[in-house]
């Protein structure tokens, strides 16, 4: 007997209001112009990793997804090898000015053989917690943290409570596994969409828990003097 597979999660995901994509060197060149206009209200752009690493396709992204009507974030890759104020710091110099878009995104998530070989906790909410301040001193608001269930366990529960979280869960609605504690959804890893020309043929696709007005509330609007 022949079963089709039926995968609940876009299914649910179109219930939701907003949609966005994240992205990275792994999806190349990117025409924002002809990727902005597929049902996605917002993108969240790969920018640093570690304390050294800059995305090689992050200033070109992010130069030209600023001509279209996104709404913006950029993203940092949280190294548990690194410290947490180098790491801000980093961040900081890379991405500079973030008035008109989204909070900084600090992406927690295991990497190489840090699964099997967890870092300890202690050390790893430190780093991290000292990253998040120094990013909350500079934007003056919270950072969003993006995190899986596994790592969200191990590091993040019972720790940093009170930060936007931004969840992978791509077997299941994120219910599931964060009850109510989320606002941003990563959905499907395999979504594809037009205008991107990587190695990588797949883009990340997630949604936003609440309405465009409520997004705009996790926006950067200091005004200059």
């Amino acid at each position: 007997m022949l079963r089709k597979e039926i995968k609940i999660n876009p299914i649910v995901a179109e219930g939701y209001e907003v949609h966005g994509v994240d992205v990275s060197h792994y999806q190349g060149t990117i025409d924002w112009d002809v990727l902005s206009q597929q049902n996605l209200d917002f993108a969240f752009i790969k920018a640093t990793e570690g304390s050294t690493h800059v995305d090689e396709c992050f200033l070109d992204n992010w130069q030209a997804a600023e001509q279209t009507n996104l709404y913006l974030g950029a993203y940092h890759f949280f190294s548990f090898d690194s410290e947490g104020g180098k790491q801000a710091a980093s961040y900081i110099d890379t991405v500079g000015n973030l008035n008109g878009k989204l909070a900084p995104v600090v992406d927690v998530e295991y990497y190489g053989n840090k699964r099997s070989n967890p870092p300890k906790r202690t050390e790893v909410v430190e780093n991290l917690g000292a990253m998040l301040d120094a990013l909350e001193q500079y934007y003056e608001i919270k950072p969003i943290i993006y995190t899986t269930y596994t790592v969200y366990n191990d590091y993040i529960k019972g720790e940093f409570e009170d930060y936007p979280l931004w969840v992978r869960s791509v077997y299941c609605p994120p219910s599931v596994f964060f009850g109510n504690k989320w606002s941003f959804w990563q959905y499907m890893d395999t979504a594809t969409l037009d205008g991107y020309t990587g190695d990588q043929k797949y883009i990340d696709v997630n949604v936003f828990k609440g309405t465009r007005q409520e997004l705009e509330g996790l926006m950067i609007q200091k005004i200059m003097y």
